[in-house]
């Protein structure tokens, strides 16, 4: 299976060089109501929007993976202080007193 997934990686960047070459012309970017424009080649262009969509991609997951992060302190906590038990021992938190656990 590993060997199938890197095959399939190399087929995707042997399309993804072939277009990069295919395209060298120089290529203008305008922009709205400015008088400005870049030259350059489209497949600068493109790795630079793409380099940018990753950017906002990871910087909008950031604040969710802290927030999850936290949550998983917080009950990291909770189940540490449930499982003492005054005898100083730790009880299995899953189990109901009295019976065994199966």
């Amino acid at each position: 299976m590993k060997l199938v997934v890197w095959l399939l990686r190399g087929a995707l960047f042997v399309v993804a060089l072939g277009f990069a070459l295919s395209n060298t012309g120089v290529s203008e970017l305008r922009f709205f109501g400015v008088d400005l424009a870049w030259r350059a080649p489209l497949v600068v262009f493109l790795l630079g929007f793409f380099v940018a969509g990753v950017a906002l991609g990871i910087a909008g997951v950031v604040p969710t993976l802290f927030r999850q992060r936290r949550e998983i302190g917080r009950l990291r906590r909770q189940l540490q202080g449930a499982t003492r038990v005054p005898g100083g021992s730790a009880a299995d938190p899953l189990q109901v007193q009295g019976e065994p656990r199966a």
